[in-house]
């Protein structure tokens, strides 16, 4: 009798909880919406993530706030993203780095970046950007395979693994030039550390570097992937002789679980977002191109982009131990 007691005890939490879950997913959102960002704030992903919440928040009815949490090229906030209730109280942003990278250079990844997310939605497209201080000697990537014929070049990324660290260690082996890498924390502190001349090149997401170099506080060699219509003059890796061209994304993301009735009203605010009027000049002026793509299909674009990734990760020799 004990035991058909707890059984039944337990019966009724259950279906209490489904219940509750049930009632949430109808109801949602009825209380603020954490934006937990992996980028440091005032970069690029910051500005953008911030951005979306206020546009997304108007759309859903509620505040959506953010907190960053950095750290290891980012999988540190991805990490925390996956691990939060799947309720729809928690979303983020990755990009290339935390969910098609990282699986190619960390052996021992604490989050799976398919089977642990839900994928809302992409936003748009960008490249990354190869940027140096004002008077740096070199203005293109001929120039600067020349400058290091004399000693390597110390460049830096926001982290050993990322997309910036990627594009240094690809230029690296395809054109000859003579790098050594310095990891930063975040974009936006290296880009910090570049105006103050403390190192002297570096490889920053577009979000980050295209208003410094619209500003005139830094100066573009070349962009890592496609020309970017955010700055039309320069010249991509493939235009300046380098056999390499990808396309890199934004995309939101919540944990897996979350209901999918939950998850399409995100993803509807998404989309009903990146279709304002202002929005494709404002992420323009963030070197990202707006582009939805619903969330089934850019959880599978993902899945493909890994694998071709990891030969990338391979030839290049780049592993995080």
């Amino acid at each position: 009798m004990k035991l058909r007691a707890i059984m039944l005890s337990l019966l009724t939490l259950a279906s209490v909880a489904c219940s509750a879950r049930a009632e949430d997913a109808t109801d949602y959102p009825s209380k603020k919406i954490k934006m937990l960002l992996p980028f440091g704030a005032g970069g690029g992903g910051d500005v953008l993530g911030r951005l979306l919440a206020d546009r997304m928040g108007n759309r859903l009815g509620q505040t959506i706030y953010v907190e960053n949490r950095t750290g290891a090229a980012g999988t540190i906030g991805a990490q925390q993203a996956a691990t939060s209730p799947p309720d729809g109280y928690t979303i983020t942003i990755g990009g290339m780095t935390t969910h098609v990278l990282a699986p190619a250079v960390y052996p021992n990844l604490p989050y799976d970046p398919i089977k642990d997310f839900t994928t809302i939605g992409r936003i748009g497209t960008s490249s990354i950007l190869l940027i140096a201080t004002k008077d740096f000697a070199a203005n293109d990537l001929r120039g600067l395979t020349e400058l290091s014929k004399g000693e390597p070049i110390q460049y830096g990324s926001w982290g050993v693994g990322s997309t910036g660290h990627f594009c240094g260690e690809i230029l690296s082996q395809k054109a000859g030039v003579r790098l050594q890498h310095v990891p930063f924390s975040s974009a936006a502190k290296l880009a910090n550390d570049l105006m103050g001349g403390h190192i002297l090149v570096g490889l920053v997401d577009m979000a980050t570097g295209t208003p410094l170099v619209k500003d005139g506080k830094l100066k573009a060699l070349a962009v890592c992937g496609g020309r970017s219509p955010s700055l039309p003059d320069v010249a991509s890796y493939k235009e300046q002789g380098v056999d390499f061209e990808r396309s890199l994304s934004w995309v939101m993301y919540a944990p897996a679980g979350v209901p999918a009735s939950v998850a399409q009203k995100i993803s509807a605010a998404l989309k009903a977002a990146l279709a304002e009027p202002d929005i494709t000049e404002k992420l323009l002026a963030l070197g990202i191109s707006a582009d939805f793509i619903a969330g089934d299909q850019q959880r599978d674009i993902n899945a493909r982009d890994i694998e071709a990734w990891k030969k990338v990760a391979s030839d290049a020799k780049i592993e995080v131990k």
